[in-house]
């Protein structure tokens, strides 16, 4: 009963009300494409591939489109001397600022050309790179992404949310093995279609078509002609981005499931591959964000070229038959298509005279995994959502003395726990070394007699267990883990935030997951398993003397002319705080997954009722806090809902 009621305490109610705030808004489905850099690359590899025509029309439609945006703008459309600490923006980059740092072409001209903190994008994206050029191990990636996603979060501290609001970076999965490429991609663009990235790429295509060709007919001022360069650009490099993520391992699986499971098979199909073909048949393996080959980068840049070509022939009036009748409506600024509130796409006539365009982009592209069913791809889950758990786990610790202040010699004693687990799975928010694991422990806890005897006296040591300075004992257990963003305690303090911001409060929950806003708790790989201090971040509970009756300890007290001793009822509360925590292995299925965690804690235990059992009518004496120092090894068992 006495487990039961720390649930009445209102810091443990705020804390499940933690839990569904937390599972509401990060529970999606929180994975980009390829890592900026993997999409400035293929960017890189499209433009440095056109032919000397197109690449003259190309740079002096960039040209144009720097005018007013000198500084900010590098005079190269792709920049070769950009290194670690760029300060300027080619049009390579535009591929990475949209759709992880923008939700509209409008809205990544804004960033891009506006904002100070898309710099520092650039230069994490550019460090990156250099970093896993140099990577060995998987461990050393792991590192090198962990804090890559951790400075880009700090960068632009609406990434996480971006993500986790749309599926637009993801392909849809094919409904039967029979479809073809046309039907897909009609499948894709039709009015009310789930919002993916071939949907998105055809939309802003498009945009782009309309307002290059439009350069080609019309006669514009100087002005108005740099303001539609730039806008066409944009559209492109919008479109752009989400083309590339078609090309990536873990979004070309199908995005359908929950979101765990969605999240569990982008990155399980990102580390080891995806098997398929592209829509002319020519058999492929692609891997994914973070792991992308030379030849996946050729590849997707394939299709860049043949879209930018399209662009650059409507800029010209080249074969104008083709691109005639997609100019009606075109504006002069960029879309503003939000694609980050987007769920489903809205309708869009789309003229047959783009269908060739289409198809000369998108047959490049791979045939996405099944549907649910029969052929279906192995699919994977991620730590999120809520579960229940069992945890048994072995503990041993040592204190230097006993609760008697006559008592001065260390002692080491062990125990068992078992315990029911509920709660919330969050871990790799932003990454997979990322621990935004939320949960609530109750349970039950053995020990054993203290090494120590109750007094310093010789022969009191051949009593073993009956004359232990504590012996063994039971208590009702409690341990609640969740995340903070600056001192432990801080998102249940700041939950009443949830109701007057809840992008605030969700923008502090994603850092907190992510090592807190000083990142000293983020997880670090290695290659016998994962490591991570958690001081704050964890605290349990023992209640010793609650569960049948009080435990009677012996306690040397002074007497006059030697040393007496009082038996005592003790009741006391043991608080452990894990300070580092080891796990060697994890693994998974669709809704169960199971770990080791091997930490290191210290704590104190604090009696908090005493009283006097012999001799009669001998005072209670007078009882210190203990302090300890231990190693617990708990086996994880989760079954996720």
């Amino acid at each position: 009963m006495a487990a039961l009621a720390f649930l009445k305490f209102k810091s443990l109610r705020r804390a499940f009300l933690l839990f569904l705030i937390l599972w509401l808004f990060l529970g999606t489905s929180p994975s980009f494409g390829w890592l900026f850099f993997e999409h400035r690359q293929i960017a890189m590899i499209a433009i440095q591939n056109l032919d000397p025509a197109r690449r003259a029309l190309l740079d002096e439609l960039w040209a144009a489109a720097r005018v007013g945006h000198e500084a900010r703008l590098s005079e190269q459309v792709v920049n070769l001397s950009h290194g670690q600490q760029p300060d300027q923006i080619d049009y390579a980059a535009w591929m990475g600022i949209a759709g992880d740092h923008s939700c509209s072409a409008a809205n990544m001209l804004q960033t891009a050309l506006e904002t100070r903190w898309i710099l520092d994008i650039v230069k994490v994206g550019a460090q990156l790179e250099a970093r896993l050029a140099k990577a060995k191990r998987p461990d050393q990636r792991t590192n090198a992404v962990r804090d890559s996603g951790l400075k880009e979060q700090r960068a632009d501290t609406e990434m996480a949310q971006r993500s986790a609001s749309t599926n637009a970076h993801f392909m849809l999965a094919r409904p039967d093995i029979t479809s073809d490429g046309r039907a897909y991609v009609t499948a894709c663009v039709k009015e009310g279609a789930e919002t993916n990235d071939i949907g998105v790429y055809v939309w802003y295509h498009l945009s782009a078509l309309t307002k290059a060709y439009r350069l080609s007919q019309e006669s514009l001022t100087s002005e108005a002609r740099s303001a539609l360069a730039l806008a066409a650009l944009a559209d492109e490099a919008f479109g752009f981005h989400f083309l590339q993520d078609s090309f990536a391992s873990g979004h070309a699986t199908g995005t359908w499931g929950s979101a765990a499971v969605r999240k569990g098979t982008h990155d399980y199909y990102n580390d080891h591959g995806f098997a398929t073909s592209t829509w002319e048949g020519k058999p492929v393996v692609i891997m994914g964000d973070a792991w992308m080959r030379p030849e996946d980068a050729e590849h997707a840049a394939i299709a860049l070229r043949k879209s930018l070509e399209q662009l650059l022939d409507a800029a010209t009036g080249k074969d104008p038959g083709r691109v005639l009748q997609l100019t009606e409506q075109a504006s002069s600024s960029a879309d503003d298509l939000d694609v980050c509130k987007l769920k489903t796409l809205p309708d869009r006539h789309i003229d047959p005279a783009a269908g060739p365009l289409l198809a000369e982009v998108i047959s490049q592209t791979v045939q996405p995994g099944l549907t649910a069913g029969p052929g279906e791809i192995a699919r994977f889950r991620s730590e999120l959502g809520p579960f229940i758990g069992i945890v048994p786990a072995i503990l041993g610790s040592g204190s230097s003395h006993g609760f008697g202040y006559e008592q001065n010699m260390a002692s080491a004693s062990g125990g068992l726990e078992t315990a029911v687990r509920l709660g919330v799975g969050l871990e790799g928010v932003l990454n997979e070394s990322g621990d935004g694991l939320v949960f609530l422990d109750l349970g039950i806890r053995q020990d054993a007699a203290s090494t120590a005897s109750f007094g310093s006296a010789p022969d009191l040591a051949r009593g073993g267990a009956l004359t232990a300075a504590v012996p063994g004992r039971s208590a009702y257990t409690a341990r609640l883990r969740m995340p903070f963003w600056l001192i432990p305690g801080d998102l249940l303090i700041a939950a009443p935030l949830f109701l007057i911001s809840p992008g605030t409060y969700m923008k502090m929950a994603v850092m907190a997951a992510n090592g807190g806003l000083v990142p000293w708790q983020a997880g670090i790989a290695t290659p016998i398993g994962r490591f991570q201090f958690i001081l704050g971040r964890e605290v349990g509970v023992s209640l010793f003397g609650y569960r049948r009756e009080e435990d009677k300890l012996i306690i040397p007290t002074p007497g006059i002319g030697s040393e007496s001793a009082t038996l005592v009822a003790l009741r006391s509360v043991q608080v452990d705080f894990p300070i580092v925590e080891y796990r060697p292995f994890r693994s998974f299925s669709l809704n169960q997954s199971s770990s080791l965690a091997v930490q290191i804690f210290a704590g104190c235990d604090i009696p908090v009722k005493v009283s006097s059992v012999a001799p009669p009518g001998v005072p209670a004496p007078d009882l210190r806090t203990t302090w300890h120092l231990g190693l617990r090894i708990a086996f994880d068992w989760r079954h996720y809902f």
